[in-house]
């Protein structure tokens, strides 16, 4: 099964910036931007992680 609408999106850390993971999403049913509490390593604790765009 093909994914062809899928995109790849980072998760970017809100406090230091780094981007720590990385996910796929479908823009047409997903419209806003996604935003997650995610574990930051740089920081050592959980943080808010916000969607970036990805080079492909």
């Amino acid at each position: 099964m093909a994914h062809g609408t899928r995109i790849k999106i980072g998760l970017k850390c809100e406090e230091c910036g780094d981007i720590n993971y990385t996910t796929t999403k479908n823009p047409k049913t997903h419209t806003d931007k996604f935003e997650a509490k995610r574990y930051s390593p740089r920081l050592k604790k959980h943080t808010i992680h916000k969607e970036v765009k990805l080079k492909s």
